[in-house]
């Protein structure tokens, strides 16, 4: 890529750009002259957004869409991708956002904010999805409505094949239902996300737990199956009991509270786990209530799994950390607990200092695990040591035609990250129906926040969304709020559209031979060779990246 270095910016990791004033260096040529060297070509690279977003959204079109007004347009562009925006834009833990170039400067756009107004508003407004294939005469049997199947279920539909759904609870969702609590996902925007899906033709069949695999795919006549049963059952750890407490594991808890079936668990609770599911259920328990709230974790803040923002949530609301901490032995009320130290690994170690905790209630949030025993007699199917199907590139076992994707296979755990691995799933199997393979599109070059050239900038902070004050969530009743219009259009333009020409004019304004082309409103423009010198000023005006200068030798190739 040919940019110009700029030796004033400051490219400490998490530090901030202070001066966009281009510098010039006489030592150089920029390519003009008697003989022209190199010309400028429009170009569409990757936006960092783009690039980390599990589950692939063209973020960049939409934000531009969104901004523009046109939120109809910005919605099926996002859901083309991803099913359910309202959902994401509540639930996911945007890596878009760690992405995203703006934040080099002053703070990342709000990506999710700005998707949850697009998701609400097809709701408010009862946009449905249409089909872009004929009907195949094929059909997938998934296994499991959680995130990761509804997309899968989702993207094959669209594609022309008839799905049906077997879900064990009593309502699709899975742990977007029974493990996120209200006040993070509300019920009925996850309904109304899946009840989408559905009028695409999805049948889901609830209250249905698969024993045999195999007997089910023969009797209904299945093409091929995904496997998408989630993680839905709390890890466990062996801790000396004399006489135990209420002791209750995270997942069950978020489950039976998500059914209004949570049951007593006194006035102390300890969480012991420093996951979001941790958090989540220690934010639980005080809904519950709970007055006296403690997570003990045994490493400190800095080695948490749970996110920053999730821990932060907690203890604005009076939930209470104990860091350094594992618990030895329950008698009781009492838990024996002892001080770790962390090593230079990173590791957590034993000290030998110990001390008494007392609590009504104990809840145990060490994680998640697949209970995948039902597969054991299928054929071909190879598990890893936790339980979790392996699969190959093309998300298919090892069995012909059964493929597997979410918690279920070995990956990292999320909501956005499964539903990703369903639309990847959807498009090998899609590959796979018709006797060809999937093979995705090799994605352009990075646009990173050095590549952009933005001499003229003001910070301008991003539009927040209002929160229940502390003292009032005391119910499951939503915590944060969505964007209005006016917020989500003024949080889109925020965006600086890496890669991507958005018609600014900056390159036609600056261009001293008139070779800049303009074709018209939507449609960029055009260098004539006939004019141009080569000057590259049309590059260096150019703030987001949409121009590359390339050698004379490889235009005329």
């Amino acid at each position: 890529m040919s940019h110009p270095e700029d030796p004033k910016a400051d490219t400490t990791p998490g530090s901030k750009r202070k001066d966009f004033t281009p510098l010039i260096d006489h030592s150089k040529t920029g390519g003009t002259g008697p003989v022209r060297r190199q010309i400028p070509q429009y170009v569409s690279l990757t936006a960092p957004c783009a690039a980390a977003c599990p589950a692939g959204e063209n973020i960049r079109e939409w934000l531009a869409l969104a901004m523009a007004g046109r939120y109809r347009a910005a919605w099926e562009i996002l859901s083309a991708d991803n099913p359910m925006p309202a959902v994401h834009g509540r639930v996911c833990y945007h890596p878009c956002e760690g992405g995203c170039n703006r934040g080099e400067v002053d703070t990342s756009v709000s990506i999710h904010a700005i998707e949850r107004f697009l998701g609400d508003m097809a709701n408010e407004n009862g946009w449905a999805f249409k089909a872009v294939a004929p009907p195949s005469g094929k059909k997938i049997l998934i296994v499991g409505a959680g995130p990761s199947g509804l997309s899968c279920a989702y993207h094959l539909a669209r594609l022309g094949h008839h799905v049906e759904m077997r879900e064990a609870g009593p309502v699709a969702g899975g742990m977007m239902h029974f493990g996120i609590p209200a006040y993070r996902m509300p019920r009925a925007e996850l309904a109304r996300d899946v009840a989408r899906i559905e009028t695409l033709g999805v049948k889901i069949t609830l209250n249905h737990k698969v024993r045999d695999l195999m007997l089910e795919k023969a009797e209904g006549g299945f093409d091929a199956v995904y496997l998408a049963i989630g993680a839905g059952a709390g890890k466990h750890v062996d801790i000396p009991l004399r006489e135990a407490p209420k002791i209750l594991d995270a997942v069950t808890l978020l489950s039976d509270a998500s059914k209004g079936d949570a049951p007593l668990l006194g006035r102390r609770v300890i969480v012991y786990g420093g996951g979001n599911t941790a958090m989540d259920a220690a934010r639980t328990a005080k809904r519950l209530g709970a007055t006296e709230t403690l997570i003990v974790y045994r490493r400190d803040r800095a080695h948490m799994p749970a996110h920053q923002v999730e821990a932060d949530e907690a203890m604005a609301e009076g939930i209470k950390i104990k860091w350094l901490t594992t618990i030895k032995e329950i008698d009781g009320e009492d838990l024996k607990v002892e001080r770790m130290e962390i090593g230079a690994d990173g590791r957590a170690t034993p000290t030998g200092e110990f001390e008494t905790l007392t609590a009504d209630a104990v809840v145990l949030a060490l994680g998640q695990e697949t209970d995948s025993t039902f597969l054991k007699d299928v054929p071909g199917l190879t598990f890893s040591w936790n339980g979790t199907v392996e699969v190959d590139a093309a998300r298919m076992t090892g069995a012909d035609g059964i493929f597997a994707g979410g918690d279920m296979v070995p990956d990292q755990q999320s909501v956005t990250i499964a539903t990703g691995h369903g639309k990847l799933a959807a498009r090998h199997i899609n590959a796979w129906l018709a006797g060809t393979v999937y093979v995705a599109d090799e994605a352009p070059a990075l646009v990173t926040g050095d590549m952009l050239h933005l001499p003229v900038y003001s910070d301008v902070d991003p539009k927040e969304q209002a929160a229940l004050a502390t003292s009032q969530r005391e119910s499951f009743d939503e915590v944060l709020s969505g964007l209005s219009e006016k917020e989500a259009r003024y949080e889109a333009s925020r965006c600086y559209s890496c890669g991507s020409c958005y018609e600014c004019d900056n390159c036609f304004a600056a261009c001293p031979e008139d070779a800049i082309v303009k074709l018209g409103t939507g449609l960029g423009y055009e260098i004539d060779p006939e004019t141009c010198t080569g000057c590259q000023s049309c590059f260096d005006q150019c703030p987001c990246h949409a121009l590359e200068m390339i050698p004379e030798d490889l235009h005329h190739a």
